[in-house]
């Protein structure tokens, strides 16, 4: 699959109501490009694939909007929305917040949010200029999963790293 088949593929099943298979989510993730720490910076809203994954609905149960990354070592994973409307970071819930590294992740090195307290990688590529492709990975799972799949969109108005020079849509 090359890039433009799994942008297609990935908005498709982004849209999908219902069950998405891991492995044509596997298939879309090897074909994007790898991303670095600095270029993801920025304010993004949050969705997730229905895999099947023990942590589907978990999230949206607890009001999560998405990530913010204000800095490599200033990342807050759980960005959630109060009862209020109002806009916060879900400490407890992440136990702490958490950084950007750069770590080997099925033989490629891309930007990777490390939780503060808790065993958990989210590993990102990028799918487009302003939309994300997102692997959770945590202390425990085999190599073949299951993940926890999602995206991030870039809020508009927002600034964000955006991607390499010579790399997007």
């Amino acid at each position: 699959m090359d890039v433009l088949d799994a942008r297609a593929r990935f908005e498709e099943l982004r849209e999908k109501d219902g069950p998405v298979d891991p492995c044509e989510l596997d298939e879309i993730w090897a074909a994007l490009a790898t991303v670095r720490p600095e270029d993801i910076l920025g304010e993004w809203k949050g969705g997730e694939f229905d895999t099947g994954h023990p942590l589907n609905g978990e999230l949206a149960k607890a009001g999560w909007y998405g990530k913010t990354f204000a800095a490599v070592h200033d990342a807050k994973p759980l960005i959630c929305r109060a009862e209020s409307g109002e806009l916060y970071s879900h400490v407890e819930l992440g136990k702490g917040e958490a950084s950007l590294w750069t770590v080997e992740f099925r033989g490629e090195s891309t930007a990777t949010m490390v939780y503060d307290g808790r065993p958990v990688f989210d590993h990102f590529k990028q799918v487009d200029d302003t939309t994300l492709m997102g692997i959770m990975n945590a202390k425990g799972v085999p190599a073949e999963g299951p993940f926890y799949y999602f995206f991030l969109e870039c809020v508009p108005g927002t600034p964000h790293g955006g991607p390499r020079a010579g790399e997007g849509s």
